[in-house]
């Protein structure tokens, strides 16, 4: 069995500001990267703690007006994997509702979602 890592969990916020400074104040997080993508209208913010070794996502979404409710704020968890394409057959074989095998750009990392039997989700990337 190929091993797992986690590396990353998602929120979407309505103010991306107010919530990086609550989250660096309230819990010493800090900023590790942003990766805006204007075209997608949405920007991500990654948060780390200080062992750097799982980061918080924020994900804002340009024209969002109306707050999230619980549930639907909620975006996934993620996981790296040496062998992305194994994976992906291994989570197709076993049942599992897997989505489309993607990337962001030629040069981003391969992801998938896996679906688990509640609907939460988790992104499976390429180490």
């Amino acid at each position: 069995m190929q091993n797992y890592d986690f590396v990353h969990s998602c929120i979407r916020v309505m103010d991306l500001e107010k919530s990086i400074e609550f989250y660096k104040e309230a819990l010493n997080l800090k900023e590790s990267s942003r990766k805006d993508f204007p075209e997608n209208k949405f920007t991500l913010v990654y948060l780390t703690d200080q062992n750097e070794s799982f980061e918080l996502e924020l994900t804002y979404n340009y024209d969002r007006e109306e707050p999230y409710t619980i549930g639907n704020g909620y975006s996934h968890i993620a996981v790296v994997v040496d062998d992305l394409e194994k994976s992906y057959q291994r989570h197709k074989d076993a049942g599992y509702q897997v989505g489309e095998l993607k990337s962001l750009s030629e040069n981003s990392s391969g992801y998938y979602f896996i679906t688990d039997p509640d609907g939460y989700r988790t992104e499976i990337i390429a180490r």
